[in-house]
C-alpha cells in the first residue's frame, strides 16, 4: 500500500523548459536591478540640483558623472533583457517546432501505413469496377426508359410522388360482421322446374 500511494509521478518537464524557466528567472532578476537603478537616476538627479541650489558645484558634478556611468549599465542591462527574451522565444518557438515535426512524423507513418494495405493497382481496380458497374446500370435504366410509354413514365412519376408524400392510403377493413345472403339455389331450381314445361310445349 505504501508503495502504491508513495510512488512518485514521473516529471514531465524537459530540458529546454528548464532553461526556459532559468532564462525567465534571470531576466526577472535583471528587470528588478533595472527599477533599483532608474529610481536611484532620479534620486540622484534631484540631489544634483540641489548642490547646485547650494553652491557645490564640484559634488554635483561628481553625482552627474556617477549617474551617467550607471545609466550606461542601465542600457547595458536592457540590452541583457532583449537578448534573454529572444533567448526565450527561440526556445519555446523550437518547442513548437518539434512538436509540429513530430505531428508530421506520426501522419506520415499513417500515410505509409494506408499506402501499404491500399496500393495503386488496388486502387485502380476498383474504380473500373465502380465505372463498370455505373455503366452497366446506366444502360439498364436506357432499356427501362425504352419500353416505357409516356403514359407509363407519368404514372410511375405520379407513384412516386405519392409514395414520397405519404398520400397513398389503403381502404380500411370493417369491423363490422358482412351480413349473411340467404340461399337463393331453391328459389332457382323451381323457376326452373316451372318454365321447363312451357318450352315443352313450345316445341311441339
Amino acid at each position: 500500500m505504501g508503495n502504491i500511494f508513495g510512488k512518485k509521478k514521473r516529471s514531465r518537464v524537459t530540458e529546454q523548459d528548464r532553461a526556459v524557466l532559468q532564462l525567465k528567472q534571470q531576466r526577472d532578476k535583471l528587470k528588478q536591478y533595472q527599477k533599483k537603478i532608474t529610481l536611484q537616476l532620479e534620486k540622484e538627479r534631484q540631489l544634483a540640483k540641489q548642490l547646485l541650489k547650494d553652491g557645490k558645484k564640484e559634488k554635483a558634478l561628481l553625482l552627474l558623472k556617477k549617474k551617467r556611468f550607471q545609466e550606461q549599465l542601465l542600457d547595458k542591462t536592457e540590452n541583457q533583457i532583449s537578448n534573454l527574451e529572444r533567448m526565450v522565444q527561440d526556445i519555446e518557438f523550437a518547442q513548437i517546432e518539434a512538436k509540429v515535426i513530430e505531428g508530421l512524423k506520426v501522419g506520415n507513418d499513417c500515410l505509409k501505413k494506408m499506402h501499404e494495405v491500399m496500393s495503386i493497382e488496388e486502387v485502380e481496380r476498383i474504380m473500373d469496377e465502380t465505372q463498370e458497374s455505373i455503366e452497366y446500370q446506366r444502360q439498364i435504366d436506357d432499356i427501362l426508359a425504352g419500353s416505357l410509354t409516356q403514359e407509363d413514365e407519368d404514372a410511375v412519376l405520379a407513384e412516386l410522388e405519392a409514395i414520397t408524400q405519404g398520400d397513398i392510403e389503403l381502404p380500411e377493413v370493417p369491423d363490422e360482421q358482412l351480413p349473411e345472403i340467404p340461399d337463393q339455389e331453391p328459389e332457382r331450381e323451381k323457376e326452373r322446374v316451372k318454365k321447363k314445361p312451357e318450352r315443352e310445349l313450345l316445341a311441339l
